[in-house]
C-alpha cells in the first residue's frame, strides 16, 4: 500500500473516530449538562497535557530526522572514500589499478542494487557485499609498492579503505529503527490522551468545534506517519538514497 494512502487513512480514521465519539457522547449526555461550565482545571491540564505532548513529538521528530540525516552522512562518506580508492590507484600498474577499479566498482554495483533492497526488505547488509569489500582491501593490502611514487600512495589508500569500512559498518547500524519500542507506547498513548482530553472540555456537535476537533487528531496523526516514515532511514518514502554512489560511479547498475 503506497505510504501516502496510509497516511491518508491514518488522518481520515482519527477525524472519523473523534467525529464519532462526540456525537455518541452528546447522545448520551445529560439533558441539563452545560458544556461552558467546565472546571477551570480541566481546563489548565488540558492546556499543560497539550504542552508536554507538543514537545515530546518534537524531540522524536528531531531524533529521527538526526538519524536519517546521519544515514546520508554514512552513505556519502563511503561512496566518497571508494572514489579516493578508484582515483588514487592510478599510480600503481595497469594490472593492479585495474584489479582495484574492477573490484569497487562490483562492490558499488552490488550495494545499489542487491544489498540496498536488503536494507529496505529486511533491514540488514549482505555477506556477499563484506565478501567485495573485503576483496578490495586484499587488492590494496597485498601489493608492495614497487618505487618511492607508489609506496607515497600506499598508506593514503590504507586511509580510505579504512574510512569506507567505517562507514559500511555504521551504515549497518542505522539500516533499523532508531526509535525504541517504549517510546512508540508513550508516542501512541500520548496521543490517545492528548485527544481524549478534547472531550473533557465537552465539545458540541457544532460545526466549528467539530472542524477544529478533526483539524487537531488529524495533525496529530500526520505528526506520528511522519515520525514512522522518518524511523528507518533507508526503507520507507523519506529515506537515504544510494545516490551518492551513483554519481560518483555511473557506471555501476541501479
Amino acid at each position: 500500500m503506497p505510504e501516502w494512502l496510509v497516511l491518508t487513512l491514518a488522518m481520515l480514521a482519527a477525524c472519523a473516530v473523534v467525529i464519532v465519539v462526540t456525537f455518541v457522547r452528546d447522545r448520551a449526555a445529560a439533558e441539563d449538562e452545560d458544556p461552558s461550565e467546565t472546571p477551570d482545571v480541566i481546563e489548565y491540564m488540558t492546556m499543560w497535557i497539550g504542552v508536554v505532548y507538543a514537545i515530546v513529538l518534537g524531540l522524536a521528530i528531531a531524533g529521527v530526522w538526526d538519524a536519517r540525516g546521519s544515514a546520508e552522512d554514512h552513505v556519502q562518506a563511503e561512496a566518497q572514500a571508494l572514489h579516493e580508492i578508484s582515483e588514487r590507484v592510478r599510480v600503481y600498474p595497469p594490472a593492479v589499478r585495474d584489479r582495484v577499479r574492477d573490484d569497487v566498482n562490483a562492490y558499488v554495483g552490488h550495494v545499489v542494487t542487491t544489498e540496498w533492497k536488503s536494507m529496505a526488505d529486511k533491514g540488514e547488509l549482505t555477506t556477499h557485499g563484506d565478501e567485495l569489500l573485503q576483496r578490495v582491501r586484499v587488492d590494496i593490502t597485498d601489493y608492495k609498492p614497487e618505487n618511492d611514487f607508489q609506496a607515497q600512495a600506499y598508506q593514503p589508500l590504507l586511509d580510505q579503505m579504512a574510512a569506507a569500512d567505517e562507514a559500511r559498518n555504521a551504515r549497518a547500524g542505522s539500516t533499523g529503527a532508531t526509535m525504541p519500542g517504549v517510546v512508540w507506547f508513550g508516542l501512541l498513548a500520548g496521543g490517545v490522551i492528548t485527544i481524549g482530553m478534547v472531550f473533557a472540555l465537552q465539545i458540541r456537535r457544532t460545526p466549528r468545534e467539530l472542524v477544529l476537533a478533526g483539524m487537531f487528531s488529524a495533525l496529530i496523526a500526520f505528526l506520528l506517519f511522519l515520525i514512522w516514515d522518518f524511523d528507518a532511514p533507508y526503507s520507507r518514502g523519506i529515506a537515504a538514497s544510494a545516490e551518492p554512489f551513483l554519481h560518483l560511479f555511473p557506471n555501476v547498475g541501479g
